[in-house]
């Protein structure tokens, strides 16, 4: 219950964000390539913005 309040910090909604869209990304491989890639796209550049602030 006491999660339910707790604030996500920067990295954890670049997390669910990355998740998210390498899910979607998985999804539209079936049926719609370039979308797909579009999206793993989408995820590494997030990938990346997660790598620079563990590094900072």
């Amino acid at each position: 219950m006491l999660n339910f309040f707790k604030k996500k910090t920067v990295t954890e909604k670049l997390n669910i964000e990355y998740k998210k869209l390498l899910n979607e990304a998985y999804k539209l491989s079936t049926y719609n390539r370039q979308l797909s890639d579009q999206k793993y796209a989408e995820a590494e550049e997030i990938l990346k913005q997660m790598n620079q602030l563990t590094q900072v």
